[in-house]
């Protein structure tokens, strides 16, 4: 596909999200085929999308064939059904070689399935807003903003408490836990990339880059959970 155009784009499931998505997608000028297997559902949106939705059940083969799988840059799974969630992906990337797949995941319990069969990025809307509640209420204390499991990667934020025994230092004189670096620092509505003689204060809200399993001591270091950081 040249640079610059549009993908094309096969979305599983015409529900509320498939169907919003689709037409955002399509605004932004990608191709879009949007598959539904409830006949009625699909009447409703074939309405408005006409030939960008098509009738079927994407878990048979000839159907994504007929939707053009083979040549598309990207398969979106979002029907309400995991399990067919996570055979659409598998098919797509196995075997027809679609490079980026994104899954949505209805349970939370069943992250660990979608793991396991290595189907990422997936998206979990209970994950996202206990995430919204975490950054909204300071007291849930530390938030994962992004988690990178293959690279071995987390970014969180966290919330100096008014007794961290951090505010007042500056961060040359911070001494972070090894695996852990603060990259960034959101002040009064302000972020900013804080230099060596920045100096922490009560209320700053720190964004850190960490290897997976250093939260809590990083919870510990900040003071966030009311005891003093370590020495």
């Amino acid at each position: 596909m040249a640079e610059g155009k549009g993908k094309y784009i096969i979305i599983m499931g015409a529900g509320k999200v498939g169907w919003n998505l689709a037409r955002e997608l399509l605004d932004k000028g990608n191709e879009i085929t949007l598959i539904e297997n409830e006949r009625n559902r699909y009447l409703t949106v074939e309405q408005e999308l006409e030939h960008n939705v098509q009738y079927g059940d994407a878990s048979e083969l000839w159907v994504l064939e007929r939707a053009g799988i083979s040549r598309a840059d990207i398969v979106i799974a979002v029907t309400g059904d995991d399990e067919d969630n996570m055979l659409i992906c598998q098919v797509a990337r196995e075997k027809y070689l679609v490079e980026q797949i994104i899954a949505r995941v209805n349970n939370p319990r069943n992250r660990e399935h979608f793991e396991l069969l290595n189907i990422k990025p997936y998206v979990s809307a209970t994950d996202l807003i206990l995430r919204l509640i975490e950054h909204e209420v300071p007291e849930y204390g530390l938030v994962h903003l992004l988690d990178l499991p293959e690279e071995r990667l987390e970014i969180i934020e966290m919330e100096l408490a008014e007794d961290s025994r951090v505010a007042g230092q500056t961060v040359g004189e911070l001494n972070m836990p090894e695996g852990s670096l603060l990259i960034s620092v959101l002040r009064k509505g302000e972020g900013f990339v804080p230099g060596p003689e920045t100096v922490l204060e009560a209320g700053d809200e720190v964004l850190a880059v960490l290897d997976p399993g250093l939260e809590e001591e990083l919870k510990r270091f900040f003071g966030s959970d009311g005891a003093g950081a370590e020495d």
